[in-house]
């Protein structure tokens, strides 16, 4: 193999629980298991808290909480099997900081938050690092393309801040990371 890693991507529905228990039984047969899951699945609907439709709170939900959980419930078995291993929790600033118009984005992000840290306490002793990144705005097709702008954190400096978490020695667990561009319009 001359030590390279494998590396795997495919588009998986995270609001449903069978399709990611599918994906991952696929990873288990297909590459003999995971050392390392990154959850960044994210959707963010701003309304209004009595504008806000219950369906648009589902989706938000589904997405940035409940489907970090289908994920993570699924890796846990396979990362304990192999010794251990890192999940990293893409989250937001928007998980300690609210803001008028989000509160769904809010509640899944502060939701995932927690969970990330809670979970990192669960299984620790597994030898499962958890770690959950906080970025503030980020230069993606997440905002609209009027948002867009060079003062954005650039994607790939988000990428960066996880593989230098995963680089860290087995020994140490950064549990969170805070991350804000550098200079934001006033």
């Amino acid at each position: 193999m001359g030590g390279q890693p494998s590396v795997f991507g495919q588009a998986l529905d995270v609001w449903d629980a069978d399709a990611v228990t599918d994906f991952f039984r696929f990873v288990e047969n297909s590459l003999g298991g995971l050392n390392i899951l990154v959850n960044n699945a994210g959707l963010g609907i701003f309304a209004p808290v009595g504008d806000l439709t219950i369906e648009a709170w589902k989706e938000i939900i589904d997405t940035n909480l409940s489907g970090v959980f289908y994920c993570c419930r699924n890796a846990i078995p396979m990362l304990r099997h192999s010794g251990g291993g890192a999940i990293v929790n893409i989250s937001s600033l928007a998980g300690r900081n609210p803001f008028a118009g989000g509160a769904a984005y809010n509640a899944s992000k502060f939701g995932l938050n927690g969970f990330s840290e809670a979970m990192m306490l669960d299984h620790r002793r597994d030898g499962i690092r958890v770690t959950y990144v906080m970025p503030g705005s980020v230069d993606t097709d997440f905002s609209p393309r009027s948002d867009r702008a060079s003062w954005k954190i650039a994607p790939e400096d988000v990428a960066d801040i996880v593989l230098a978490v995963l680089r860290m020695p087995e020994r140490t667990t950064v549990s969170r990371v805070e991350v804000r561009p550098s200079i934001p319009p006033k």
